[in-house]
C-alpha cells in the first residue's frame, strides 16, 4: 500500500492543541473511536468539537480535552444522554454551541462550499437563538423579504471519520442505511482523515455496490488507515451492529469517579488499538 496510508497514532500526531476538529458520524453510529483512543493517548487537548456527538464527546470531555462543543445533541442512542457530556455540562467544563440539526447541516455545507453562512428556516421561533445569542438572522433580498437564521460556516481545521471501505487514495465508501453527513466534515475541514474496516482496491470499491456509496472523494482527504473494528463500541453497519453490551458497561461506569478510574484502566490505559480490544474480549468471556 501507498498513497495516503496511515496509522490513527500517525494521524493524530498531526493533531494539535487547539485545534477545531470536526468528528463524524451520528451518535452512537460509525465514529471514528480508534482515533479518539488515539487522542486520549497524545497530549493533544483545548479542542473545539464539532460533531452529532456521542461517545466520542463523551469520552473527550472525561478527559477534558474539549474547551468548546458545537453540536446539536449527545446520546448513545439507545441510552438518550451521553453520561460523560452531562457530568462535564453540568460542571461547566467546557462552552456548548448547541445549534438545531439542520442549522447544523447547514453549517457544514456552507464551510464545505466555502461560504460564510447559510439561511436556514430551523430554529426559527425556537429558544435555540435564545440559547445563542451570537446567531443572526437574515432577510431575503427577494421580494418575499423573509427573515431566516444565518446558520454560519462549521469550519474545521481537521476532521475524522470512519467508513466501511476505502482505497489507498482516500476514496471512501459507506455500505450501511445512511452517510451521516462524513462527507461535509471531509469537505467542510482543512484537512481530513478517514478510517475504515478495510482497504481495498479502487476497482472493488465499485463492484458490488452502488455508485452513491461512495461518499468521500480522495481530493478532501488528507490520510487513510484501516482500522478494523475501529468504529467499536459504535456501530458499523453492516459490518457490525453495536456493542450494546458494552456500551451499558461504559455508562455505568461514568456514575462516580472510582468505577470510571477503574473502566479506563482496564479499557484505556493501554499502548495502541490492540491492547483496547483485547481488553474487550477478555471483558465479554468474562460475561458469559
Amino acid at each position: 500500500m501507498s498513497g495516503k496510508v496511515m496509522t490513527p497514532d500517525a494521524i493524530v500526531g498531526r493533531l494539535e492543541s487547539g485545534m477545531t476538529l470536526g468528528i463524524g458520524g451520528w451518535g452512537s453510529r460509525r465514529k471514528p473511536m480508534a482515533l479518539v483512543r488515539a487522542l486520549l493517548r497524545s497530549d493533544v487537548r483545548d479542542l473545539t468539537v464539532v460533531a452529532y456527538g456521542g461517545p466520542d464527546v463523551g469520552l473527550l470531555a472525561a478527559a477534558g480535552r474539549i474547551r468548546k462543543l458545537v453540536t446539536a445533541f449527545v446520546t448513545l442512542d439507545s441510552i438518550p444522554l451521553e453520561p460523560h457530556f452531562r457530568a462535564a455540562r453540568e460542571r461547566g467544563a467546557f462552552e456548548l454551541v448547541e445549534l438545531d440539526e439542520a442549522m447544523f447541516m447547514q453549517g457544514l455545507t456552507a464551510a464545505a462550499q466555502r461560504l460564510p453562512f447559510l439561511p436556514v428556516r430551523a430554529g426559527l421561533g425556537s429558544d435555540v437563538l435564545r440559547v445563542n445569542p451570537s446567531l443572526r438572522t437574515v432577510t431575503s433580498p427577494y421580494a418575499d423579504g423573509e427573515e431566516l437564521v444565518a446558520a454560519p460556516a462549521l469550519r474545521m481545521d481537521a476532521a475524522l471519520v470512519h467508513l466501511n471501505r476505502a482505497d489507498a487514495l482516500g476514496n471512501a465508501q459507506y455500505l450501511g442505511p445512511d452517510p451521516y453527513f462524513d462527507d461535509l466534515f471531509c469537505e467542510a475541514a482543512d484537512t481530513a482523515y478517514v478510517t475504515c474496516e478495510r482497504i481495498v482496491g479502487t476497482a472493488e470499491l465499485t463492484r458490488d455496490a452502488a455508485p452513491q456509496t461512495l461518499l468521500v472523494s480522495r481530493h478532501a482527504v488528507t490520510g487513510v488507515a484501516e482500522t478494523p473494528r475501529g468504529a467499536h463500541f459504535t456501530s458499523c453497519a453492516p459490518d457490525y451492529d453495536r456493542d450494546e453490551a458494552f456500551q451499558k458497561e461504559y455508562a455505568t461506569a461514568a456514575r462516580t469517579p472510582e468505577t470510571w478510574g477503574d473502566f479506563s484502566t482496564r479499557f484505556l490505559a493501554g499502548t495502541g488499538e490492540e491492547d483496547y480490544h483485547l481488553a474487550v474480549e477478555a471483558w465479554h468471556k468474562e460475561q458469559r
